[in-house]
């Protein structure tokens, strides 16, 4: 390998053994090309930004779906054991809210709030995704484990799968079925096609789990729906209005280059 080629090498593989995968792909091109030409180059590049990005708004996802989490999971510890909670009473989450929103803490609305309860008992097994930080930070339970649903763990996807590939906009929507058997099913599809929120909207508006269920050909079925599926990108995830808030910026329809930078 040239200087320049040796170098990046050493950079993307040896001294992080995460970006093994794009260290490959770099080792690829420039052993094709033992000078490093522009086009190349430019390849590189693009896949070391393709790459890192999707990293940078994975890591701002997880971030985000963990918080919301434990933030109902306080809420559920607080409602079934607070020394005072006898105080607040049905008016927990307004109050709750109001405080949260004084510290200018985003997403924190009652509704919200709500939700966030709704989503600690609903995926329990997001606990598997806790590192070992984030469960140092969790209250002392005043039950065992919150109420787990009705499915059985062989028929729930797993707390590290759905904090990697599902954003909390993705969950959302999900936690919008009472059904939890539906609910699984949405879940391994939208993971399965990376559909797009829009998307994971539309199947369940045209009733894609209830055709499933009625259909002779259930794969043939599932063939026609991913097929024609919007997928996610990073660049849509970023506009996600969860993401905006949680970074402290205002979503807006549009957004010119000249007010992000002021905002960042």
């Amino acid at each position: 390998m040239s200087g320049l080629s040796t170098m990046l090498y050493e950079q993307f593989v040896r001294t992080d053994p995460l970006e093994s995968t794009i260290g490959k792909n770099l080792e690829i091109l420039v052993m094709a090309n033992e000078r490093l030409n522009f086009e190349a180059m430019v390849g590189a590049i693009q896949k070391v930004h393709d790459h890192l990005m999707d990293r940078a708004v994975k890591a701002v996802n997880n971030s985000l779906t963990l918080r919301n989490w434990i933030i109902g999971c306080y809420i559920r510890e607080y409602e079934l054991g607070g020394s005072d909670r006898a105080v607040y009473g049905e008016r927990l989450l307004e109050k709750l809210s109001a405080r949260l929103q004084k510290l200018s803490i985003r997403r924190t609305e009652t509704r919200e709030l709500r939700r966030y309860r709704q989503f600690y008992l609903a995926y329990p097994q997001i606990r598997e995704a806790l590192t070992p930080e984030s469960i140092a930070m969790l209250p002392a339970p005043v039950e065992a484990h919150p109420i787990r649903e009705s499915l059985t763990p062989e028929l729930t996807t797993d707390g590290k799968t759905i904090v990697q590939k599902l954003s909390f906009t993705h969950l959302a929507e999900l936690l919008k079925l009472d059904d939890p058997l539906k609910r699984v099913f949405y879940e391994l599809e939208c993971i399965r096609g990376n559909w797009s929120v829009r998307e994971l909207k539309r199947q369940i508006a045209t009733l894609y789990y209830e055709r499933s269920g009625l259909s002779r050909d259930k794969a043939k079925l599932s063939r026609l729906a991913q097929s024609g599926a919007k997928t996610d990108h990073p660049n849509l995830v970023i506009r996600d209005p969860y993401i905006f808030e949680f970074l402290g910026l205002k979503p807006k329809e549009v957004m010119g280059e000249s007010h992000l930078e002021d905002s960042l």
